[in-house]
Parts: structure tokens; C-alpha cells; sequence
């Protein structure tokens, strides 16, 4: 399945980018559904800087459903390669649940917009049924049905997370 979204931040685009690549861990307040954010690696070789986060999901998770669904369930590990000469980050995410099954990738590109900046992802995601724990006989038709359900709920949270630093970088221009 693709992903594509686009979203508009009223501020310069290194701003934005810098933000977005060094000050993820401060954006928790800001994203709802991140309950937090760990780096657990970065390695900087000008202009480049390979980051790796683990993500928690899970913010807006009742209780009750949390009691159902694991840590694990809830985490992923996203390992970036953020080329500022090309203002981009290609990022691939390793789930921490059903590794083998669940594969995303794609690029997120800063672009110079009017003053601000519009922040483009594309990626794509995958979700290989043979490889769930369920009868063989219903992967064909159990992988493609996952795969469009995390769909619909990954779109809203990339766009959540550009309204986050959105309304980080509001929050400090205040002060």
C-alpha cells in the first residue's frame, strides 16, 4: 500500500527539518498518539546523520485496549538517513511485533515553500500475511485487510506528527 501525505508549516524549512531530526524527543508533548520517544543511535557524517528512535505508541490507546494490546504491539523502531544537502530523510521502520510480517520504507522530503516549508512523505507499506500467526488459509486475504487497516490509521499520525512540530515551533517562538 502507498502512503502519501503533504502538510504545510508556516516556518523556514531548516527550521523545520532541524526540528523534525534533533528535537524529536521534545515533540511528545505535542503528538497524541506517542506516549515517547528514544534515541537510541545517531551517527552525524556531515551532511548526513543516521538516527535511530524508538517509538511508543499508544497515547490515545484507552486503558482497557491497552490491557489487550502489548508493548510491542505498540513500538517500532525507526532507523533514518537524514541527507540535509537534499533536505530529505529515507526512513524504514521495524516493527516490534510480527517483524517478518510488517515492512514500511519511504522518503520524507523538506521543500522550500513560500517561506514555509511543505513536508512530503512517501512510502510504502506491506504486511506480509503467510508470515502472521494465523491459519494459512487466511493469509491472502488477512494480510491485505491489516495492511489497509494500519493504512488508514499510519496517514492521519504522519500528518499529526507535521501538526506537532507545527505547534512545537509555536509554542517556542512564544518564548
Amino acid at each position: 500500500m502507498k502512503l502519501h501525505v503533504e502538510s504545510f508549516l508556516p516556518f523556514p524549512r531548516e527550521l523545520v527539518y532541524r526540528t523534525y531530526r534533533d528535537r524529536l524527543v521534545e515533540l511528545v508533548p505535542f503528538l497524541p498518539n506517542i506516549r515517547r520517544i528514544e534515541v537510541t543511535s545517531r551517527r552525524d557524517e556531515a551532511p548526513v546523520a543516521h538516527v535511530v528512535n524508538v517509538w511508543h505508541g499508544g497515547g490515545d490507546v484507552p486503558k482497557m485496549a491497552r490491557a489487550v494490546l502489548s508493548e510491542n504491539m505498540l513500538s517500532w523502531t525507526d532507523h533514518a538517513t537524514w541527507d540535509e544537502s537534499r533536505w530529505t530523510c529515507a526512513w524504514r521502520m521495524e516493527a516490534h511485533s510480527f517483524k517478518e510480517a510488517v515492512h514500511a520504507a519511504g522518503v520524507n522530503e523538506f521543500r522550500d515553500d513560500k517561506g514555509g516549508t511543505t513536508l512530503a512523505i512517501d512510502g510504502d507499506l506491506t504486511i506480509d500475511g503467510k508470515k502472521l500467526p494465523i491459519p494459512r488459509l487466511l493469509a491472502s486475504t488477512v494480510g491485505p485487510a491489516v495492511e489497509k487497516f494500519l493504512g488508514a490509521m499510519i496517514q492521519p499520525n504522519l500528518t499529526e506528527v507535521a501538526r506537532g512540530v507545527a505547534r512545537f515551533l509555536e509554542t517556542e517562538a512564544k518564548r
